[in-house]
């Protein structure tokens, strides 16, 4: 069995359902699975018909479920058998009755819950596994739906919700797996619920997590994450277009490049698969004949230092002084205390004998968290930074890397350095308005030459 997990825009039209569907058929001998995120926009667009509602603009709300079930039913009639065009009827009116209700019920609270985003959000995948399932069925294969909240268990931390392994994995071996050995199964991605049954969310960008738990609840030999790009490349191409396909990458690698802003990637995703040992392809479901990357347990050798430029935009610095000349005892444990009390993750760390400074990027709570440091602390913040992130195995093994980066960079001011806590990436800071420029430099030197076993 493998399961092939299809994001938005995989899914987003009649002409791209009819792609996935030649795909997943071509493949059927191997039993797929196929896990579907929400078609195109929808999960963004259901958040603004809720923001709408609690907001009191009820006839734009309204106005926004006609429309959205209007492009749901318009983009798969078309790829629907006669008889199934009833049931996706059906569909459409039992899942946008609800939604109406649920826009109702926001516009009397006039708040939003996470646990009621969670509720609303999960729509998209509802929908698209149960309309895509029908299309499968016009192409000739034999697909069942499967709702994902009845095999995928989590915790109650809504809209960020965590798997529970054990409960899903045995759901998924006595549920799933058996109807795969018959028929294509279609899954939604990104949704769960709880153990009393309550809807939830695995963050966006988890339906890569979702493929990743479901292989790895059925014993699948491979995890297959279709996107639109051909796999995972040496740089960002919306930052620099022209680099170089990794055709095989090591878990812990993809982990690091995941967490630091590759986004065909969700971070998360690779757990379940490093815990079963299950090779993950990142593949293009535009141009299915290319193959993609490989992630596998073990790094391939490789005659490049670096495997790939992550970046992360948005970043805001926080540089904290001890007020005293010496660091005081406990002066990081209150700083990290208070990151923790806001639930604000920390990205980079780099510390002095009395200064500490950091990189965030979500600053929602940072206000309440500056002032509690000005309580025992001099801060300021920059704004407008970027994480730029080498990775690859071979870093910890190279000498000069550190100085090839600062010789390529020596007309970038980098604002914070941080290597040593992983063995397998060295970070800096910089401001995005120089993040091209430091990207472009970077890979100018790192891959001038490649090595063609790793590159293409």
């Amino acid at each position: 069995m493998i399961v092939m997990k299809f994001g938005g825009t995989s899914v987003e039209s009649a002409a791209a359902i009819e792609r996935v569907a030649s795909i997943v058929k071509a493949r059927t001998e191997r039993r797929p699975v196929a896990v579907v995120s929400a078609m195109g926009k929808t999960t963004n667009k259901l958040l603004a018909i809720a923001a709408d509602s609690v907001n009191g603009r009820r006839a734009q709300a309204l106005d926004q479920l006609a429309e959205l079930r209007a492009f749901h039913q318009r983009e798969t009639e078309s790829i629907l058998r006669e008889d199934d065009r009833t049931e996706a009827r059906r569909i459409l009116d039992e899942h946008f009755g609800e939604l109406a209700e649920l826009a109702g019920g926001f516009a009397v609270l006039g708040e939003l819950t996470p646990r009621s985003i969670d509720a609303i959000s999960a729509f998209g995948e509802r929908l698209s596994s149960a309309l895509v399932t029908l299309a499968f069925k016009y192409f000739g294969m034999d697909a069942v739906h499967i709702d994902s909240r009845a095999v995928i268990v989590t915790d109650n931390r809504h809209t960020q919700a965590a798997p529970l392994y054990p409960q899903s994995y045995e759901r998924l071996a006595g549920k799933v797996a058996p109807l795969a050995q018959r028929h294509i199964v279609v899954m939604g991605g990104f949704i769960g619920s709880t153990e009393a049954g309550v809807t939830s969310t695995l963050g966006r960008g988890g339906s890569d997590f979702t493929a990743s738990i479901v292989g790895a609840g059925i014993g699948a030999e491979e995890i297959q994450i279709w996107t639109d790009v051909d796999g995972m490349l040496t740089a960002d191409p919306t930052i620099l277009p022209g680099g170089h396909r990794v055709k095989t990458i090591s878990f812990a690698e993809a982990a690091e490049l995941a967490y630091f802003g590759a986004k065909v990637l969700h971070p998360a995703t690779v757990t379940p698969a490093i815990e079963k040992n299950i090779p993950v392809l990142i593949l293009n479901s535009r141009r299915p004949d290319v193959p993609g990357t490989k992630i596998v347990a073990e790094a391939v050798p490789c005659r490049n230092a670096v495997k790939s430029i992550a970046c992360k935009r948005k970043i805001t610095l926080v540089n904290i002084r001890s007020t005293r000349m010496l660091m005081a005892h406990g002066f990081l444990r209150r700083i990290f205390e208070s990151f923790d009390r806001y639930e604000t993750p920390v990205d980079m760390v780099s510390t002095s004998e009395v200064s500490v400074s950091l990189t965030i990027d979500n600053p929602g709570r940072l206000p309440a968290i500056l002032e509690e440091l000005r309580q025992f602390a001099e801060v300021d913040t920059e704004n407008n930074q970027a994480i730029v992130c080498l990775v690859g195995e071979n870093i910890r093994y190279t000498p000069g890397v550190s100085g090839r980066v600062f010789h390529a960079l020596e007309d970038i001011n980098v604002r914070m350095i941080s290597q040593g806590a992983s063995l397998l990436n060295l970070s800096f800071v910089v401001a995005e308005q120089d993040l091209a420029k430091t990207v472009g430099a970077l890979h100018r030197e790192f891959f001038a030459e490649v090595d063609p076993v790793v590159f293409d």
